[in-house]
C-alpha cells in the first residue's frame, strides 16, 4: 500500500468506526501517555547521573568536582546540539508558543527526543537549569506529530499539543490539575468542553503512569507546618507576595539581560568557554546552585536550612546565623546569572525549576530575618513554600498554575489561602513593570505573541495568496481612453490596475474618476490613461501577514489593495474577502 493511498483508507476507516469526539479523547490519552513517559524517563536519567556523579562530592568541604561538571555538561550539549541535532532547541516553551503562532503547531519531529537527550546531559552534569521546559517541547512535539501523521487540522493539532504539554507536567509533578491549567494559562488553549476534557484526560494518564512507575510519593516529602494558616500572618505573606514580585523582576530583566549579552559573542566556542567557566565557577562557590536545585529545596523546606553550605568554602563557620542570611541573597543573585551563563553557553534547560528555587530561598531568607528578631514567629517551610508560588507565579504570569502546583506537589490544599495570596500580589507587582512573561516576552518583542490575542490568532491562519482576486483587467499606461472604453465593456469590475510590458504595478484607474468623460468620444484619441491614473496610497506585499493586511485596511478604509511582488502586479485583496474569511474561521475557533 502506498502512501498516497494509505492516508485515504486510514480517514475512511476511522470516519467509519471511529466518532470524530472519540477519536479526539484517544489521542489525548496517546499524546498524554507518550510524554508523561517522556518525562519519567528524563527524571531518572537525569537522577541515575547525578548519583553516579555525586559519589565523589564531599559535602564538608569544597569539592573542585563541582567546578568541573557543570562544564563538561555543557560542552558535551553544546556539541551534541550543533553536531547531531543541527537546531536550536533551547526556549523550550518559547518554542511550543512559536510553533502555535507561527507554524501551524507544527513542531519538528526531533524535539521528540533532542530535547530529552540534551537537557539529561546539562542538567546530570549539574548545569543550573530546570527539566521542565525541554519535557514540555517534548511532549508538545509528540502531541504535534501524532496530529501531524494524521494529517488533522490546526484546531485539533494544537490541542494536542497541549495534550502532551500536559500530560509531561502531569508526569514529572503528579499534579493533573496544574498540568491543565499550565496548558489553558501558558500555552493559552481555549477553556471550552472540547478542549477541557481531552486535558483531564492527558494530565490523568500522565499522573497515573508516574504513579504506577515512581511509587505513590511526591516532589518534596514533608508535612505543611500546623496549623497550615494563620490569620495574624496574613500581612507577612502579602510582604512576602511583594518581595516575590520585586525577585520575579530581577529574574526575569537580569536573565534577558545576560542572556543577549551572550548572543553578542560571534563564536559559539568563546561563548561555550564564557557559560561554561562562569556557571561551574558559581556552582563551585555556591553548590546549591548545582542542578535544578531540588534537592537543596527539600533541605529548606525540611529545616535544615543551615546544610546549603555544604560543599563550600563557608562549611566551617555554616552556623553563623548572618552569614547564612548573606548566603541567601548571594544564592539569589547569582542563581540567574548561573542559570544564563549554562544557556548561553550551549547548555539545554528552563527558567521552570530555577524560578521554584529562587521563590523558595526567598521565602526561607524572608522568614528567618523576621524571626532572628521574633524567635518562632513564622513557619520557615510554609514561607518557603509560599514564595516558590510567588516568584513562578510572577516570573511565569501564570499565577493560577503557581498555587495549585504547590498544593498538588506537596500533596494536599490545607496551605491554599497564603499560596493564593503570596502568588496573587506577586503577580500585581510585577505586571506594571513586565507586561510579558519570561516565556512571551520574546515572542512580544519580534511580533509573534499571537497565542495571547485570539485576533491575531485568528488572522495568522489565514492566507493572503488565497485570498487574492486576479480577475481585474488591466491596462497600459500609454492606452488611449477609447481603448480604456472598451477593457471597461468587457470588465465587471470597476478598480483597473494600470501595469508596464513588465507587469510593474504604475498606478490604477477608478471608473468613478473617469465616469463623465468616457461618454465624451472627441476625447477618445486624445486623453491617455498615464493622464487618469493614480498610484494609491497603499498596497501590500505578497508574502505579508494578514495582520499587516487588517491593518492597512484599517488605517486606509479602503475597499480594495494592490498586492504586488518586488513592484510586480499580482492582484487585489478586499476587505470583503479578507474578513469573511475572518468570520469563517473565528466560528471554527469557537465551535466545541
Amino acid at each position: 500500500m502506498t502512501q498516497s493511498t494509505f492516508y485515504p483508507k486510514l480517514h475512511a476507516w476511522r470516519l467509519k468506526h471511529i466518532a470524530p469526539r472519540t477519536f479526539v479523547l484517544l489521542l489525548s490519552l496517546l499524546a498524554g501517555g507518550f510524554g508523561a513517559l517522556a518525562a519519567i524517563i528524563l527524571k531518572n536519567a537525569v537522577f541515575f547521573i547525578h548519583n553516579l556523579l555525586m559519589r565523589g562530592i564531599d559535602t564538608k568541604g569544597f569539592n573542585l568536582l563541582y567546578l568541573a561538571l557543570p562544564f563538561i555538561g555543557i560542552a558535551i550539549t553544546y556539541l551534541y546540539v550543533k553536531y547531531v541535532v543541527h537546531d536550536n532547541i533551547s526556549h523550550g516553551i518559547s518554542r511550543v508558543l512559536s510553533a502555535i503562532s507561527r507554524n501551524n503547531s507544527i513542531i519538528k519531529i526531533h524535539n521528540i527526543y533532542t530535547s530529552v537527550i540534551a537537557s539529561t546531559i546539562t542538567v546530570g552534569f549539574g548545569g543550573s537549569v530546570g527539566l521542565e521546559a525541554p519535557i514540555v517541547l517534548t511532549g508538545s512535539a509528540i502531541g504535534s506529530n501524532i496530529a501531524r501523521f494524521l494529517r488533522l487540522d490546526y484546531h485539533t493539532t494544537t490541542l494536542l499539543v497541549g495534550c502532551g504539554a500536559a500530560g509531561a507536567i502531569a508526569g514529572i509533578f503528579k499534579a493533573p490539575i496544574a498540568a491543565i491549567i499550565f496548558a489553558l494559562e501558558v500555552l493559552m488553549l481555549d477553556l471550552t468542553m472540547a478542549s477541557l476534557i481531552p486535558l483531564l484526560i492527558s494530565a490523568a494518564t500522565g499522573t497515573t503512569l508516574a504513579y504506577f512507575l515512581m511509587g505513590s510519593g511526591f516532589l518534596f516529602h514533608f508535612p505543611v507546618a500546623d496549623p497550615p494558616f494563620r490569620l495574624t500572618n496574613l500581612p507577612f505573606y502579602a510582604l512576602l507576595g511583594l518581595l516575590s514580585g520585586v525577585v520575579s523582576l530581577y529574574f526575569t530583566r537580569a536573565s534577558l539581560s545576560i542572556e543577549k549579552q551572550f548572543q553578542r559573542i560571534p563564536s559559539g566556542f568563546l561563548r561555550l568557554l564564557a557559560g561554561g567557566l562562569i556557571a561551574s565557577l558559581l556552582i563551585f562557590l555556591f553548590p546549591p546552585l548545582f542542578g535544578e536545585g531540588y534537592n537543596s529545596l527539600s533541605t529548606l523546606l525540611n529545616g535544615r536550612g543551615m546544610e546549603l553550605l555544604n560543599g563550600s568554602l563557608f562549611y566551617p563557620i555554616r552556623y553563623n546565623y548572618l552569614l547564612l542570611l548573606i548566603f541567601l541573597v548571594l544564592i539569589l543573585i547569582f542563581k540567574v546569572v548561573a542559570m544564563s551563563a549554562t544557556t548561553g553557553g550551549g547548555g539545554v534547560g528552563g527558567v521552570f525549576a530555577p524560578s521554584l528555587f529562587m521563590g523558595g530561598v526567598t521565602g526561607f531568607f524572608m522568614s528567618k530575618v523576621v524571626n532572628f528578631f521574633f524567635e518562632g514567629r513564622l513557619p520557615e517551610s510554609n514561607f518557603a513554600l509560599a514564595g516558590m508560588a510567588g516568584v513562578m507565579a510572577a516570573v511565569m504570569h501564570a499565577p493560577l498554575t503557581a498555587i495549585f502546583l504547590i498544593a498538588e506537589i506537596t500533596g494536599g490544599y490545607a496551605f491554599f489561602v497564603p499560596l493564593m495570596v503570596t502568588a496573587i500580589i506577586a503577580y500585581l507587582t510585577i505586571i506594571p513593570f513586565e507586561p510579558h512573561s519570561i516565556y512571551t516576552k520574546r515572542l512580544a518583542a519580534m511580533g509573534e505573541l499571537i497565542t495571547h490575542h485570539k485576533d491575531k490568532a485568528v488572522l495568522s491562519r489565514l492566507s493572503i495568496e488565497k485570498l487574492i482576486e486576479t480577475n481585474f483587467n488591466t491596462i497600459g499606461p500609454d492606452a488611449t481612453l477609447g481603448d480604456f472604453v472598451k477593457v471597461v465593456s468587457k470588465s465587471s469590475r470597476n478598480v483597473f490596475p494600470v501595469i508596464d510590458e513588465n507587469s510593474l504595478f504604475l498606478g490604477v484607474v477608478f471608473l468613478n474618476d473617469v465616469r463623465e468623460i468616457i461618454f465624451k468620444p472627441e476625447l477618445y484619441e486624445t486623453t491617455y490613461v498615464s493622464t487618469l491614473m493614480f498610484m494609491p496610497d497603499a498596497y501590500v506585499d505578497k508574502h505579508a501577514t494578514m495582520e499587516d493586511v487588517a491593518t492597512k485596511f484599517h488605517e486606509t478604509a479602503h475597499y480594495n489593495l494592490p498586492v504586488l511582488d518586488h513592484g510586480k502586479y499580482i492582484g487585489f485583496v478586499s476587505r470583503a474577502n479578507v474578513f469573511s474569511a475572518y468570520r469563517k474561521l473565528v466560528k471554527e475557533f469557537s465551535e466545541e
